[in-house]
């Protein structure tokens, strides 16, 4: 009886091994995957922000950066999951790909090419969402030591004052449509908030000035106008006053 007892305990303490140890692997399994699942989608958004780029200004730095980004989340993945068909080509391609843009980045004469915005509202977005990514991109880099901070505030300065310019270019543009259209008052809001946006922002260049000039003067004329129109509607109103008074107090007529 003894023996039984034990080997049921035995067989009971065997079962309870098995299944930790089975427990212990899945749970490995799932992790392990969930790493390589961080790693694709590492790799997937930045091949996504290499095509946005297009709405951009030429920039092979940012484009190198981007490239050694997707490599190092491609060997990452590789040591996570080896068995991944086709990862080591994958590696090699984008090796290859990187090689072309650090000689790309390095031949570069650093002269900007000048940012021109489109008119469509869609295509503004894009470019809005992608310059917001890129930043938080490169701060993610610069965090984890991908990133000198040198080439990090340089970079993310050119987006910062790209981002200044759609702002303050779309609420000019709004601006001058509402002005246009003798909507003073939406006007007189568009343009103090594109002046307000250029006065905060701690960078101030040559675009911020010429750009608070010309906002200012928008502002001069809509305030002018509105002075003219204010005169204008005192003169109708005391025009009006004046003919009542005239009708109340002329001779009646004799019937």
């Amino acid at each position: 009886m003894g023996i039984i007892i034990g080997l049921v305990v035995a067989l009971i303490v065997v079962v309870v091994v098995v299944n930790a140890i089975q427990q212990h692997k899945e749970k490995q399994e799932q992790e392990r995957r969930a790493k390589a699942a961080k790693q694709k989608a590492i790799i997937d958004e930045t091949e996504e922000l290499i095509l946005n780029l297009t709405h951009l200004p030429s920039n092979p730095k940012v484009v190198e950066i981007l490239n050694r980004r997707s490599l190092s989340a491609c060997k990452a993945m590789s040591q996570i999951m080896p068995e991944v068909k086709g990862i080591k080509n994958r590696i090699q391609e984008m090796e290859a790909r990187l090689s072309a843009s650090e000689d790309l980045a390095a031949s570069a004469t650093g002269s900007d090419e000048k940012f021109i915005l489109p008119d469509n509202e869609q295509q503004l977005v894009v470019i809005l969402q992608t310059i917001k990514k890129l930043r938080l991109m490169l701060k993610s880099e610069q965090a984890k030591g991908a990133l000198d901070a040198q080439t990090f505030m340089h970079e993310d300065q050119k987006f910062d004052v790209m981002q200044l310019r759609i702002s303050v270019e779309s609420l000019f543009k709004r601006g001058m449509q509402a002005y246009n259209k003798e909507m003073l008052g939406s006007a007189r809001q568009y343009f103090e908030k594109a002046l307000q946006t250029l006065v905060e922002h701690p960078l101030q260049t040559e675009y911020t000035t010429r750009k608070q000039e010309e906002v200012e003067n928008q502002l001069e004329e809509i305030t002018t106008a509105l002075k003219s129109s204010n005169a204008k509607d005192a003169a109708k109103k005391a025009k009006a006053e004046e003919d009542d008074l005239d009708l109340l107090f002329q001779p009646k007529k004799k019937w």
